[in-house]
């Protein structure tokens, strides 16, 4: 879609001062995808020159805002951490077009706080840290689970940047478990739910996401049992925090995200099948 308000791309290596009506180019998949009034310039990020992902010398792995989607998958197939098969999971979950497969980027997803965005919900149950940078050059580091704060709503300020996301080598090498639900086969994820084992004290956390307007991470020392996940649910997640669109009623966003982490209670925990709620 053309964007007939903007008016100038700049280069971001250029470091000119923001103003009213900037907005920072990535993929840009979202920015051209519907008509964007307010915006008057492009600052273009794509020249900066960020490696997509690298592995950082404690094990843990830094992802460039800027790095794509197929990049990320790549990365995913080819790592031998346990958690890598969470990583091509949370990537098919967009169930994009080879087009956004190659050009939406890891930044933009974030930086959109859409509810079903999968980076976030990747990012969170990996407990990523998010790397921001402000005009004047500080840095702020704030948990991915954090960043988002409302549908469509994150914690970035005036003019700030998402730099990259750190997922730390303790989460990578723990064991993980996905369920994904949606209203109709190549749907918009109604809830995706994912459940991390850590490798050092075996303690289990539940991150909630889709289903609601941000992102819930739950985190419990084991055993736990079924009644303490559902109470657990129950007092971090109000009313008004199951997200409502046409994608899937509140209710049953609700009632998916019991049964999944339920199911990724037992697949963690190796206990046997039963009913689930």
């Amino acid at each position: 879609m053309d964007l007939n308000t903007v008016l100038d791309v700049r280069d971001a290596r250029r470091r000119e001062p923001w103003r009213p009506g900037d907005a920072w180019l990535g993929g840009g998949t979202y920015l051209f995808s519907e008509p964007q009034p307010h915006l008057r310039r492009l600052v273009d990020l794509g020249r900066m020159g960020w490696v997509p992902i690298q592995q950082l010398p404690d094990g843990s792995v830094e992802i460039a805002a800027t790095c794509t989607i197929a990049q990320l998958s790549r990365f995913g197939r080819k790592s031998s951490a346990v958690a890598a098969p969470l990583i091509e999971q949370c990537c098919r979950a967009f169930l994009a077009s080879f087009k956004i497969w190659n050009m939406a980027t890891v930044g933009g997803n974030l930086c959109n706080g859409l509810p079903a965005g999968p980076m976030i919900s990747l990012t969170a149950a990996l407990d990523g840290e998010c790397l921001l940078h402000a005009q004047d050059g500080s840095l702020r580091r704030v948990k991915a689970a954090d960043f988002v704060i409302g549908a469509g709503k994150k914690d970035l300020r005036e003019g700030e940047l998402l730099r990259s996301v750190t997922l730390p080598a303790r989460a990578l090498a723990g064991r993980t478990a996905f369920r994904q639900a949606s209203l109709y086969g190549l749907g918009r994820s109604g809830a995706l739910i994912i459940g991390t084992l850590d490798p050092m004290d075996g303690s289990m956390a539940v991150t909630i996401t889709a289903a609601t307007v941000r992102p819930f991470r739950l985190w419990f020392p084991l055993p736990v049992d079924r009644g303490e996940l559902s109470a657990a649910i129950d007092a971090a997640v109000g009313d008004a925090d199951w997200f409502d669109d046409i994608h899937g009623l509140p209710e049953w966003r609700r009632h998916m995200t019991y049964r999944y982490a339920e199911e990724i209670r037992r697949e963690l925990t190796q206990l046997p099948q039963d009913g689930v709620r």
